[in-house]
């Protein structure tokens, strides 16, 4: 049975608020009885009561962090960069996985607040449920690779000016028919990657052929599937940019099963330069995303509201992208 501030109090015969004082560094005790009650507190083997102490500050030094995949190692970089500043500035994180199930990721957002989290970092399973959440959420948060429209705070990447990069480098490498094979329609990170590939083909004065934009999940079996669909169309692709690098690894499965030469044939990019993308036997040229940086700046700017509410002012921090050239473009 664990030692209680009343044990000790008994022990030394003195009051239970006196014991509090001391062992909470207050005034209201001499040092002598200070002293007295730590020497007794180590002896007896005393462990304070973290989640006592937090309900009597009001804070329990706690994060909720919600994600919707941890299979793609690109949310596993940003969730290292969360738990390393967090365990630097003394927080404990709760990690949750909502499996892009916006049911699920509720259920999350009210158990956490009911566990009295501090704060909640959030990467919504659909965007277009951030403003729904304003009056959900009664504690500070931040969005994660979100919509910038509403008055939340939120750190994101550049991802249009990523997805321009990479259909840039495309073009000059020689490349004249470039699909885009993205994820879902209702990812504002995606979209804005679209955006960014239509930019570029603009700029160059090639038309925008809307049968070479598709759209699936971000995932293996999504990028597979939409590689069969856009090399099976008779337009005659000669590379894919694929809507994250997950989708590409399903790009590439499909196209070297079948007898596509990798780059000469068929050009791939990917995008988030995830730790797959450097194995020696897929070498994929991709955008790098500053994953851990994303994932440090969000819990810092979410640890600035927790300590000053009053002041708080919301912050959208834009992270920039870069092109990372491997083996699977000339």
């Amino acid at each position: 049975m664990s030692v209680t501030i009343k044990d000790i109090a008994k022990s030394l015969n003195i009051s239970y608020s006196s014991v509090s004082r001391a062992l909470n560094d207050k005034p209201g005790v001499s040092q002598e009885t200070k002293n007295r009650v730590i020497e007794q507190a180590k002896r007896m083997g005393y462990q304070p009561n973290d989640m006592a102490r937090g309900l009597v500050k009001k804070q329990s030094h706690t994060i909720g962090v919600i994600i919707p995949d941890i299979a793609n190692s690109f949310f596993g970089e940003v969730t290292e960069g969360i738990i390393e500043a967090a365990n630097i500035n003394g927080y404990t994180i709760f990690l949750c996985i909502t499996n892009w199930d916006i049911d699920i990721e509720r259920k999350y957002l009210k158990t956490l607040q009911e566990k009295q989290v501090d704060g909640i970092i959030l990467k919504t399973a659909k965007d277009n449920y951030e403003s729904k959440y304003k009056d959900i959420i009664t504690v500070p948060y931040i969005i994660l690779e979100g919509r910038s429209i509403y008055d939340i705070n939120l750190v994101e990447v550049n991802n249009k000016r990523g997805a321009y990069i990479g259909t840039k480098y495309l073009l000059e490498r020689g490349y004249k028919s470039i699909a885009f094979a993205g994820g879902s329609k209702d990812s504002h990170t995606n979209m804005q990657r679209v955006k960014g590939y239509i930019s570029a083909l603009e700029e160059s004065s090639i038309k925008v052929d809307k049968d070479l934009i598709l759209f699936n999940d971000f995932t293996t079996k999504g990028g597979y599937d939409l590689a069969e669909k856009l090399l099976n169309n008779r337009k005659k692709i000669d590379a894919i940019f694929a809507g994250n690098d997950v989708m590409a690894l399903g790009v590439l499965d499909y196209a070297t099963s079948h007898g596509y030469s990798i780059p000469d044939e068929l050009g791939v990019l990917g995008f988030d330069d995830i730790f797959y993308a450097e194995l020696p036997q897929i070498q994929l040229t991709t955008i790098y995303q500053p994953k851990y940086e994303l994932g440090r700046y969000a819990l810092e700017i979410l640890l600035q509201e927790i300590k000053d509410k009053e002041n708080a002012i919301n912050k959208h921090i834009i992270l920039e992208p870069r092109l990372v050239v491997r083996n699977t473009t000339k």
